[in-house]
């Protein structure tokens, strides 16, 4: 039963299609050529693939679109009309030129991809979809780039592709699809231009190369002078540790000196205490004495002598009446100072 009305159905449309093939053709658009061209045939039962949408007209008025799977159609008086593919489409952007800000002459091409969303709007809100987009993508490109320098477009690729991909989607809304990115293929510069560009660039690390050359230069500047300041310190440093050494070396060699001639005149003077003391110090006034009167025109040709100058006894009994004379003023001495500071104390006591 079945399979004798899809004959019958067969049979009816096939005046209909024969009548649709010797239209004239120019009543028939490019777009509704391609659309005609893939379109299935009413068959009563339909199996609509998946992510596909098939548009169906009943008597030349928009009636439902068919789910994925099975699907019954009235002969004759349901057409399927549009066949939309919701998968993501890839749109190949021819190339194209364009003035950038700096008025700069480009030629620029793309991809576009993009999914219909509402296959209703995509059918019945624009003749054919993929040519207004890439009319729309191409116009907008165009109209971007001349917000933009030359230098800018080569920095901002991500920046434009945003830009025109929103710019996409706020003018494709009404016709049920969605652009979900853009991205520039190539950018051809003219020969001149391309040139200038080089001659920038190589300028530029011209520039680098200098300028690190320069800091380079500056900084072996700044290590010498550190080292020659840190050379100078630690000269310094060492000078000041040898000088200090030196007058530590001079002043215990002056107080080993002095303790030394401490040392000996409390020899001395205990010797003198002793029994014949003043026959020894007269014994040693007399050898230095003989040690002096030999060393005489030695050094100089000039030469002062006493008038009795062979007579050593009365040199060696005058040097020995001073010495008793001192030693005689040095007890009477020791005795007023210490009368001084008893009175010193008596005195701080009152």
């Amino acid at each position: 039963m079945l399979r004798s009305l899809c004959r019958a159905g067969g049979a009816i449309l096939q005046p209909v299609q024969q009548t649709q093939r010797t239209a004239p053709r120019l009543w028939v658009t490019p777009a509704q050529q391609r659309w005609a061209s893939s379109l299935p045939m009413n068959t009563v039962v339909l199996f609509v693939p998946q992510q596909e949408a098939w548009v169906v007209e009943r008597m030349g008025r928009f009636h439902r679109i068919l789910e994925p799977g099975l699907n019954f159609l009235i002969p004759v008086l349901d057409r399927i009309r549009y066949v939309q593919s919701l998968k993501e489409i890839v749109i190949d952007v021819p190339e194209q030129s364009a003035v950038s800000l700096d008025n700069v002459t480009l030629q620029i091409d793309g991809v576009l991809y993009l999914r219909i969303l509402d296959p209703f709007k995509a059918s019945y809100g624009v003749e054919d979809p993929e040519y207004a987009v890439t009319q729309l993508a191409q116009t907008t490109m165009r109209s971007e780039l001349g917000k933009l320098t030359l230098d800018k477009v080569f920095r901002e690729r991500e920046c434009l592709n945003s830009n025109i991909v929103h710019s996409i989607n706020t003018a494709a809304e009404d016709w049920g699809i969605r652009c979900l990115r853009y991205e520039i293929k190539d950018i051809h510069v003219p020969p001149r231009v391309k040139e200038s560009m080089q001659m920038q660039v190589e300028a530029e690390r011209k520039k680098r190369a200098t300028v690190l050359e320069s800091e380079g230069m500056r900084e072996a500047a700044i290590n010498v002078a550190e080292g020659c300041k840190q050379s100078q310190i630690l000269a310094s440093e060492g000078e000041k540790a040898e000088k200090i050494n030196n007058a530590l070396g001079e002043a215990q060699a002056v107080v080993a000196k002095a303790e030394a001639k401490a040392t000996a005149i409390r020899m001395l003077s205990e010797a003198l205490a002793e029994e014949n003391g003043n026959a020894a110090a007269s014994l040693n006034v007399a050898e230095q004495y003989v040690s002096a009167f030999s060393k005489l025109a030695k050094e100089s040709n000039t030469i002062l002598l006493p008038s009795n100058t062979g007579d050593i006894s009365s040199m060696v009994t005058q040097a020995m009446t001073i010495y008793s004379t001192l030693a005689k003023q040095s007890p009477i001495r020791a005795e007023a100072a210490a009368a001084k500071r008893e009175e010193l104390q008596s005195q701080s006591t009152q």
